[in-house]
């Protein structure tokens, strides 16, 4: 998608909080010339009072506007409603985050998502044009173009059950090397957060990948995994970098990034990333929509907490966000600044404490097989090596690849002992 230039756009809002919605559409490169505000709980039909409407729509025909933004999620015939009233586009928060997603979607499974995504949107909006149709209002959807409305529900449908076949093919794929992975004995480190907060700069400092950085909300839509570098051999690690969490999204669509949320609820420990930067009020609420979103997980893993960017903050004022992380939020916290490679290694003490301990154990083989141990060599630490007309093994090795090397011995014929139950397995 190329950059917006010269859009002018205005903010329509219920309430105060319209940051985020505005950084959005700056993000596209929209410019927002007004915001406008109209408190209030009742329902209307044009989302906010009539009167209210009347006054944003003189300003919308003097100033050339030529979209508004509004900051909720509107139903279908206050969408039409508005659209027909102000003569300009309107994209409500949900539509606006699609686009975003559009236009940072790079890969392949990410394209599809969000088209998934935007077509799951739509469905309910076309329908509403099917009704404006049988009472003979001249419609037109601007995904939809303007051929019949009706057509393009059907197609709308036929592409969703094909993008759908394309994701499973994809989730086989993934399942794969899911399955390396565990035969591996690596243990799985999600980087997640609120967007913007320094993820991708994280896994790239900690595995040395070279993830394109940029200062724009959801700069990243795919999910990155690679090795981290600070290793112990007997612990492999793979760090994965997530979508950012962003508040309010509705389930549907994330159920359109399942995959990427699977990341973090498989993963042994979870890091939330936040910007220490960003005002109390703001931190706060960004804090609590991370944090609630993994414990919604059905299997949510622990949580270390990163307060990112305290090159940027003052000491008193980290102080006091730090204390709501650890004291409110009961969250192990540490203070970190990627920029400036500040307590990096500290986080990576961290990450390793709270992962299963490592064990001890003896191989004994009958034989020398040199694809077993080369196997050996690869994924644990050898301490000891023997040969005399039988070969014996000491190594050092983490929880997990424990039942794995019992496997692979066992099929060669070989015995395991480890320490850290007294007998042989």
């Amino acid at each position: 998608m190329d950059a917006i230039k010269n859009v002018k756009g205005i903010v329509i809002s219920k309430s105060r909080d319209t940051d985020e919605l505005k950084s959005l559409a700056e993000s596209l490169g929209y410019e927002i010339k007004k915001i406008f505000i109209q408190e209030r709980k009742r329902e209307t039909p044009y989302y906010i009072g009539k009167g209210k409407i009347d006054e944003i729509k003189s300003y919308v025909d003097s100033n050339n506007i030529e979209i508004a933004f509004i900051n909720d999620s509107l139903k279908p015939s206050q969408w039409y409603n508005l659209e027909k009233i102000l003569g300009v586009d309107v994209y409500d928060r949900i539509r606006l985050i699609l686009e975003v997603f559009a236009d940072r979607a790079n890969r392949k499974e990410a394209k599809l998502q969000v088209k998934l995504a935007k077509l799951r949107y739509e469905k309910p909006f076309v329908r509403e044009l099917i009704h404006r149709t049988k009472e003979k209002e001249k419609v037109g959807f601007s995904a939809g173009g303007e051929y019949p409305v009706a057509d393009y529900y059907e197609m709308i449908k036929k592409q969703m059950k094909r993008i759908k076949r394309a994701l499973i093919k994809i989730e086989k794929e993934r399942e794969l090397k899911k399955r390396e992975r565990r035969q591996r004995g690596f243990y799985l480190v999600s980087i997640a957060g609120y967007t913007n907060a320094g993820k991708s700069s994280l896994l790239n400092i900690l595995t040395g990948e070279k993830v394109v950085i940029e200062e724009r909300l959801f700069s990243t839509l795919s999910t990155t995994t690679s090795r981290i570098k600070k290793f112990k051999k007997s612990v492999p690690i793979l760090l994965t970098d997530t979508v950012g969490f962003i508040k309010d999204l509705p389930h549907w669509l994330i159920d359109s990034f399942h995959s990427t949320l699977e990341e973090i609820e498989l993963a042994d420990v979870v890091i939330i990333l936040i910007d220490s930067s960003d005002e109390f009020d703001e931190m706060k609420s960004k804090a609590l929509t991370s944090i609630r979103e993994i414990e919604k997980m059905k299997n949510h893993p622990k949580i270390i907490v990163a307060l990112n960017k305290i090159d940027l903050v003052e000491k008193n004022d980290l102080k006091n966000k730090k204390k709501f992380v650890e004291e409110e939020l009961e969250k192990e916290c540490i203070e970190i600044s990627i920029k400036e490679r500040i307590n990096i290694d500290k986080l990576v003490e961290k990450i390793y404490d709270a992962l299963s301990g490592e064990i001890n154990g003896k191989i004994i083989l009958s034989a020398y097989d040199k694809n077993f141990i080369s196997w050996r060599y690869k994924n644990t630490e050898v301490n000891e090596f023997e040969m005399d007309g039988r070969v014996r093994i000491e190594i050092r090795c983490n929880k997990k690849m424990r039942d794995v090397i019992i496997g692979k011995c066992t099929k060669i014929g070989g015995e395991v002992i480890f320490n850290e139950y007294g007998r042989k397995d």
